[in-house]
């Protein structure tokens, strides 16, 4: 082990990203073991990245000038998150200023689309995103609610169903907002059918059992992106749920005839619960099979209340749970939200890592923000997953090989207590007393 660098969040200590100086390395041991194992490592990670939602786009505009730039530089930029990739809404989400489709009412030739809506706000989000990091960012796309006419309920809002008359339109809708977004220099890498098709909310819904999911997937979405000549470009992920049943969803639907051609994986939520052994199941049974993490957040109606460091600890476990069971990509929801965490047109507020101060125009970064910092500023975009071993689950710890060959670890501590551990490579260690409440990135060659 060499050219070793750690790096550290400890609320305790009030230090955020500090780096920290290394102990001698020692011969590797026995006890208070932390082992890694670069060379059987399995999945490669996509990347990070969060949700451009509307609400994120209209408070990032109500910043100052001067705070928009560093925003993004917050989020995109090298002394940020490094985030490198995105999740956009088609149509509106709860996190929009109100309910929202891209064609008039009733109009069945999709002759009136127009996303000149996400052009007011979403689009210059995103193109300031994509200058910051000088390439194209990587973009996965998911509805909430097709327009009120092709529903059951005849509404956006509270759940209903996607006419049968209709799965063809809104195929074709999917294919022309790929279209529009690439045509403005966005082009859309990853779509899921639909956001949590199990629940019927009081925003923008829509439900789907598996068959009705599979069905539409497979016999009209795929086929409308292979005309479209936009199957190569644009990856079909299922479920787009919690983590609960996201084995037996994906396994019923790709139980279809010809699923297999059209569905490259499953999209999870974590508002259930860790579950990582659905994310087993998954690897195991459907290891050709893709996992993203496409949102999480700290809810207000359920979490109101808790501290800093738990909200921090959360996204910490949660996103080291996830990669260490096998998810490919991590997204965040909101990016950035206003002082009360919103906006939000039916008042379902929640926390954001960045959030607007009161006054609207400055705004400050959580203790979430540096956590989630601690994997995305390490982990780059193709680094391999690696096995790890521990001594205690007191302690959280997921490792990987980036693709120059630097190995990444990161050590989470919640208790209350300091750990002792020895991250240990073959023969050698590093030993290192870990802080109650706290999180530590190490890197070496």
């Amino acid at each position: 082990m060499k050219n070793i660098t750690i790096i550290e969040t400890a609320l305790r200590k009030d230090r955020y990203w500090e780096n920290i100086p290394a102990e001698e390395v020692i011969p590797s041991g026995e006890m208070q073991k932390v082992s890694v194992f670069p060379k059987q490592g399995d999945q490669h990670l996509r990347g990070f990245g969060g949700a451009f939602t509307e609400a994120a786009a209209h408070t990032l505009k109500g910043l100052s000038e001067e705070n928009r730039e560093q925003v993004i530089e917050d989020l995109f930029g090298e002394s940020g998150l490094r985030y490198t990739m995105g999740r956009i809404h088609m149509n509106s989400c709860d996190f929009a200023l109100g309910n929202y489709n891209y064609i008039r009412e009733g109009d069945e030739s999709l002759d009136s689309f127009d996303i000149s809506h996400d052009e007011e706000e979403i689009i210059p989000m995103l193109r300031m995103a994509q200058d910051k990091m000088g390439k194209p960012i990587t973009l996965l796309m998911a509805p909430w609610s097709p327009p009120p006419f092709m529903k059951t309920n005849g509404e956006m809002n509270h759940g209903g169903k996607l006419k049968k008359e209709y799965y063809s339109l809104w195929a074709r809708y999917f294919v022309r907002f790929i279209q529009e977004y690439g045509k403005r220099g966005f082009p859309i890498s990853f779509t899921t059918i639909q956001n949590e098709p199990n629940a019927t909310q009081t925003w923008d819904s829509c439900t789907y059992d598996a068959q009705e999911e599979g069905e539409f997937a497979v016999e009209y979405l795929g086929p409308a992106l292979k005309e479209a000549g936009l199957l190569d470009q644009v990856k079909i992920l299922v479920w787009d749920h919690n983590k609960e049943i996201a084995f037996e969803r994906l396994d019923e639907i790709l139980k279809r005839e010809g699923a297999k051609e059209y569905i490259s994986g499953c999209a999870v939520h974590w508002y259930t619960g860790d579950h990582f052994e659905n994310l087993d199941l998954i690897r195991r049974f459907h290891p050709d099979q893709e996992i993203f993490f496409t949102e999480g957040c700290i809810e207000y109606s359920r979490l109101a209340g808790e501290s800093e460091i738990r909200y921090a600890e959360l996204y910490a476990h949660d996103m080291m749970g996830n990669l260490n069971h096998g998810v490919d990509a991590i997204f965040d929801w909101n990016m950035l939200l206003d002082y009360y965490g919103g906006p939000n047109h039916v008042g379902n507020y929640c926390d954001a890592p960045i959030k607007a101060l009161e006054n609207g125009v400055d705004y400050e970064k959580k203790l979430s923000y540096y956590y989630i910092g601690q994997l995305s500023r390490f982990v780059k975009p193709g680094a391999q997953h690696i096995p790890c071993s521990r001594y205690t689950d007191k302690v959280d710890v997921s490792a990987f090989v980036n693709p120059d060959g630097e190995r990444v670890a990161v050590l989470l501590n919640r208790t209350e207590e300091d750990i002792k551990v020895n991250l240990s490579e073959g023969e050698q260690a590093l030993p290192m007393m870990l802080p109650a409440h706290s999180i530590r990135t190490v890197c070496w060659s």
